[in-house]
């Protein structure tokens, strides 16, 4: 064989391995092209906002960078703000604002209490609007009548999901009835079941109670996001507050009330009921077993955060801070507020002060 021959045998074994090292080469390119894309999408994820709104064409909002603690969270303003809205989030100005308070003096918190109607969610929101509020406190997502007036007024509204409110039916501690459905209760609150043997109690009549729809935050009816609209039965009582509520069920053997769980499942003169969207699945609102009304205050039922949290739990009610997006100093509190509340420090508060975390 001459060095011709030998020549021509080598020229394929060597194109082979060119072709087989470009080919390794460009998997190599696309794997890792795959990773790092991997990673980043991993990495952004968990930034994204819950923020469920009445109106389908607001997009969901990118959250700020969450923080371990509240001294860690940047682009905190200085200043006096004003701020009010949802009576349910009593105990977080209570807890956590003092917290924050403490911790970040630079934003001064002044709760402002609306002059012609009672505190909630309603009036908070249309305090943001009217320019009374740096930005409010709600237990209901934003509507589509909402962002309509922000829009006409030359400026948008934004939500921030920072925390869980389960709410909770009670009845007086000697009723003897399993549990409720979504639908028992609200055919109850719309005057079409009125007596306890309907629903597998005694033969008694139902008394249900209720703040007047102007002043509460919870929809028994989702398709009445406007909690002004809900339309209740006739046979509904109304009650000013939910102290004066709890009286009325304690002295009224038929009656019951729903509320925030943080403010009824502790109480020791009514009982909580288990609720489900259907016969075969009620939960309770409490951490079982449940602690019967004579063995209270020495112990006290506590709320089933778990069940809250992970969605088995039938009726919630979301937690938002309403922000006035202008690019103004409200702007910044609002956006700062909900920041500090999403920590691991602001959510351990929240869960401290009765409610439950959304991280």
């Amino acid at each position: 064989m001459n060095n011709t021959d030998q020549t021509h045998q080598k020229k394929p074994l060597v194109n082979g391995e060119i072709a087989l090292f470009l080919r390794g080469l460009i998997i190599g390119k696309v794997l890792t092209i795959i990773v790092i894309g991997g990673l980043f999408w991993w990495l952004v994820k968990p930034r994204i906002w819950n923020s469920m709104s009445a109106d389908p064409s607001v997009q969901t909002q990118t959250a700020p960078t969450f923080g371990t603690t509240f001294g860690t969270v940047a682009d905190v303003p200085t200043g006096a703000f004003n701020y009010g809205g949802s009576t349910a989030w009593v105990p977080i100005r209570q807890l956590v604002d003092a917290q924050i308070q403490n911790d970040r003096p630079e934003l001064q918190l002044h709760y402002l209490s609306p002059t012609n109607a009672s505190p909630s969610s309603n009036s908070g929101i249309r305090m943001v609007l009217d320019g009374q509020l740096d930005f409010a406190q709600s237990s209901r997502p934003l509507t589509a009548e909402d962002y309509a007036i922000a829009k006409q007024r030359g400026f948008t509204l934004a939500q921030h999901q920072i925390g869980i409110d389960g709410i909770a039916v009670v009845v007086n501690p000697s009723l003897n009835v399993s549990g409720l459905t979504i639908d028992q209760l609200q055919q109850i609150y719309m005057g079409q079941i009125t007596n306890w043997k309907q629903v597998g109690g005694p033969d008694l009549t139902i008394t249900p109670l209720s703040l007047r729809p102007e002043d509460t935050d919870i929809v028994l009816f989702p398709s009445s996001i406007n909690l002004k609209r809900q339309v209740l039965g006739s046979n509904v009582h109304y009650v000013n507050s939910t102290t004066e509520a709890l009286r009325q069920v304690r002295k009224t053997p038929g009656s019951l009330y729903y509320a925030s769980a943080r403010a009824v499942v502790p109480q020791c003169s009514v009982k909580p009921l288990p609720l489900g969207r259907t016969p075969t699945t009620l939960i309770p609102p409490y951490r079982q077993p449940l602690v019967p009304s004579d063995q209270c205050p020495h112990q006290r039922n506590q709320i089933n955060t778990e069940a809250i949290k992970n969605g088995s739990y039938p009726i919630t009610a979301s937690l938002f801070v309403i922000t006035k997006h202008n690019k103004g100093k409200e702007e910044q509190a609002g956006v700062a507020y909900a920041k500090l509340l999403l920590t691991d420090q602001g959510q351990k508060a929240l869960e401290q002060a009765g409610f439950t975390g959304v991280r």
